[in-house]
């Protein structure tokens, strides 16, 4: 594989993030642990098109859609492209990645989203804002990390156990559906979501060309 070229370094409040592209496609690096890149994207797709199916069908038009970890923008942009999305909020804690999607090389991907008038960017900690936002969503995807077992910072931690997910559920309206991305299967966490009280708990896989499938773990807020 071809060397990857740094396009931009920012030291931010979590960490060091970094913007490289490799070949035709771009990657970002947080930390030191590689994120995403744009070479595929049919899991970060398949987070909005699973939740979107798992909402009853009365709902699924006007629906709202709050997805956590703007990435490299396929989340938004596929989104975006679904006129049955009434609200689409993205919440991003690095200013660096939302500026790459704004004004830098990622807007190739996110332009057309981010000009959509449904769409709103809030720039803070996903965890902080389940927390304390008094918004309600008909459904959350969620793609901040590498999964419930591999998470990017400490801090992220929470969201997958007790009371991150009783945060989740105070953020979903009724019958509301919340998707977590990971590069993994996690039997554990499909048992945290059962346990938190989500219904029709199931999990969602797109093959790999190597290794374990990416997936979608869904779970539905009772109504």
């Amino acid at each position: 594989m071809p060397e990857p070229v740094t396009l931009d370094r920012r030291e931010g409040p979590y960490g060091e993030v970094v913007l490289r592209r490799r070949d035709e496609h771009f990657e970002i690096i947080a930390n030191g642990t590689f994120l995403m890149d744009t070479s595929d994207g049919r899991s970060e797709r398949l987070l909005i098109e699973a939740a979107q199916a798992a909402l009853p069908e009365e709902s699924r038009a006007g629906a709202s859609v709050l997805v956590g970890g703007l990435g490299v923008g396929f989340s938004l942009a596929h989104a975006a492209a679904d006129p049955r999305w009434g609200r689409i909020a993205v919440v991003e804690r690095e200013g660096a990645i939302i500026e790459w999607h704004r004004r830098g090389p990622l807007a190739s991907i996110s332009g057309a989203a981010l000009a959509d008038s449904r769409t709103v960017i809030l720039h803070t900690d996903l965890v902080e804002h389940l927390h304390t936002s008094p918004d309600t969503y008909d459904a959350l995807c969620l793609d901040i990390d590498n999964g419930p077992d591999w998470t990017v910072t400490e801090d992220n931690e929470s969201l997958y156990g007790a009371e991150g997910l009783a945060a989740c559920a105070a953020r979903l309206n009724p019958g509301g559906v919340l998707a977590v991305w990971s590069a993994r299967p996690s039997a554990d966490f499909e048992g945290s979501l059962r346990n938190a009280g989500f219904s029709g708990v199931r999990t969602e896989e797109i093959p790999v060309a190597r290794g374990v499938p990416d997936v979608v773990h869904l779970g539905v807020r009772p109504g």
